[in-house]
């Protein structure tokens, strides 16, 4: 691709719009007449063929009747399409509640996802996320509550049918499971969910990072998510996509070379760690050294 930078700002940006339009109850064509647009460049702008003015954006908005809040969002979003960047610290431009990663992860039919600190957003169960929630200074117990409910929903991909809920492939190192939030009750629930989720559930793979395992190729790159997207009728799949998130912003990488790069340090997570049998025996095995603490 392109040297310019993530496209991920401009993909979302055309999925969102044609979301806005299909919620309106608007036909493509009829959008394309009062835009006075043609049918081509519709289909471009949602199938982020083309780059979108923000003027053009806020003109989409009006006729579809979007909120302000939405509005503003998409604005700041077209104008982040442009960026040279690989780094989108939004700040205050775009609003927390409009997470560009959840459209990703709806999106895609493959997850491959490292985490060295924490359980994963979609594998965590109430009280854990409640725990991980509230490690944010000043946040009331109704935003905590808002923000298990989100997450909750969230998980229900893995579950959908239609389209078929996606392959989810997880390494999580070892040190997370030992390292339990003041819930002790909780924290069982959740180590037994991690046990359970693959018996569960045929898409859902979990693995282990054991702690004897040295510095790896993955050491220094920290908590990451690989994103493969499926082919859809005669269009070619959307590129994968890396994603990485900090204190003050998210990384999105779809060069072929960064997202190589990953996939490389995966592959060696996923060799080092236990399998899932394996996995299953030693989350039984801290589950048993919870209840003897």
């Amino acid at each position: 691709m392109a040297s310019g930078g993530s496209s991920v700002p401009k993909r979302q940006l055309g999925r969102y719009l044609k979301q806005a339009r299909e919620e309106a109850g608007i036909p493509l064509e009829a959008a394309a007449k009062r835009l006075e647009w043609s049918r081509a460049r519709m289909y471009r702008i949602e199938g982020a063929q083309t780059s979108v003015r923000t003027h053009d954006v806020e003109l989409m908005c009006r006729i579809y009747g979007t909120s302000d809040e939405m509005r503003s969002a998409l604005v700041a979003l077209a104008a982040e399409s442009k960026s040279r960047g690989w780094w989108h610290a939004y700040g205050d431009a775009i609003p927390e509640w409009f997470e560009l990663y959840v459209g990703l992860e709806a999106a895609a039919c493959h997850l491959r996802w490292y985490e060295p600190a924490l359980i994963p957003g979609l594998l965590q169960t109430p009280d854990y996320m409640t725990a991980v929630f509230q490690t944010k200074p000043g946040r009331t117990a109704d935003e905590v509550a808002r923000k298990v409910a989100l997450r909750l929903e969230r998980q229900r991909l893995l579950t959908r049918r239609s389209p078929a809920a996606p392959r989810l492939e997880v390494v999580i190192d070892e040190s997370v499971v030992r390292r339990p939030p003041k819930n002790v009750g909780g924290w069982q629930e959740q180590l037994a969910h991690l046990a359970n989720v693959g018996q569960s559930a045929a898409n859902v793979s979990v693995r282990l990072l054991p702690m004897g395992v040295g510095p790896h190729s993955a050491s220094v790159a920290g908590a990451f998510v690989v994103l493969d997207f499926p082919r859809i009728g005669t269009r070619p799949a959307e590129p994968s996509t890396v994603y990485s998130e900090a204190l003050t912003g998210s990384l999105y990488l779809d060069r072929p070379g960064d997202v190589s790069a990953y996939v490389d340090a995966w592959s060696t997570l996923w060799e080092s760690a236990l399998d899932e049998r394996a996995s299953e025996d030693l989350l039984s095995t801290v589950i048993k050294e919870s209840y003897d603490e």
